[in-house]
């Protein structure tokens, strides 16, 4: 061995192996930075789902000076009812409420005794044309809407139900009843059969069975059918613009929709009017929330 020029004596050199991060570290660090990741699309999704709602609560408080002066664009100078005021005694806002109510609970009350009805019938029976009917009925849910407004405008105008809450109430019947048939179907396929056996067993009359055992166990079904049937009602807006032209049997999508003129928008009063539609919805959602996530996870175990 040889000394070099600074005096030191070469020989065979070891390198320096690279710092290797634990498994345990590296698996930590990637579960923190996917939860961050998680977080933030939470975050967005809730900024993009929740945000417009705020925005139509903070409008609805505005003073109409302010939306005509600065739009939406700025927050407001000073939070105003004025809007609510104006809304229940300058239009007839009550009636819109009083017409969608009476059409969202006379729908739902329809639908649900006829889609009970058939849903028991296709469950729980075998006949003749069983499988055609479910073909029709799920071909039923594929027509657009607009299909079907002259037919039915030619009905009502025939059976006289134009301009008439009892003529919206069929109309949304007959669009709300399949869905709910086959989602309340879903859940009965569900229940065992041997409940059928054990009935007829004890004696029970076909009838006996529906009313005392197979309606107790179809309650959570019949609330997540009942609250789709509700909002759909209550939201609908097609028919209600196609078949009402007065305001004994407008709706509140309807109200709602005469506060866009040709050369303003009161959004001071459509934001208000958006916001005391929404509370009932959310009210009855909360009220059957349980039940209602029981009823739609139950009826799609089968169908």
């Amino acid at each position: 061995m040889t000394a070099n020029a600074l005096g030191t004596i070469d020989g065979p050199r070891t390198e320096r192996m690279p710092a290797v991060t634990p498994p345990g570290r590296r698996s930590s660090s990637a579960r923190r930075v996917g939860r961050v990741g998680l977080y933030v699309l939470i975050a967005g999704w809730m900024i993009a789902t929740i945000g417009p709602y705020l925005v139509m609560l903070l409008t609805s408080f505005t003073p109409n000076q302010d939306l005509v002066a600065n739009g939406m664009s700025k927050l407001p100078s000073a939070l105003s009812v004025q809007g609510y005021v104006e809304l229940f005694t300058t239009t007839p806002f009550l009636a819109y409420m009083r017409n969608s109510l009476l059409a969202a609970l006379g729908t739902v009350v329809l639908s649900l005794i006829v889609a009970s009805a058939a849903a028991i019938s296709l469950s729980r029976f075998r006949f003749r044309g069983r499988g055609a009917l479910l073909t029709v009925l799920l071909i039923a849910q594929l027509f657009p809407a607009v299909l079907l407004v002259i037919p039915l405008s030619t009905m009502l105008k025939g059976a006289g139900l134009l301009d008439t809450t009892a003529g919206l109430i069929l109309v949304y019947t007959t669009f709300a009843t399949p869905f709910a048939t086959y989602l309340l179907k879903g859940f009965l396929d569900g229940l065992p059969p041997e409940l059928d056996e054990a009935a007829t067993v004890d004696g029970c009359t076909k009838f006996q069975m529906v009313r005392h055992i197979l309606f107790p166990l179809l309650r959570p079904g019949l609330t997540a059918a009942g609250t789709y049937i509700f909002i759909f009602s209550w939201n609908e807006f097609l028919y209600a613009l196609t078949f009402t032209s007065s305001t004994k049997s407008q709706t509140i999508p309807i109200g709602l929709q005469l506060f866009i003129g040709d050369y303003q928008i009161r959004w001071d009063l459509l934001t208000a009017g958006g916001v005391i539609a929404a509370v009932p919805v959310l009210l009855g959602f909360m009220l059957v929330q349980k039940q209602l996530i029981g009823g739609l996870a139950a009826g799609a175990v089968k169908g």
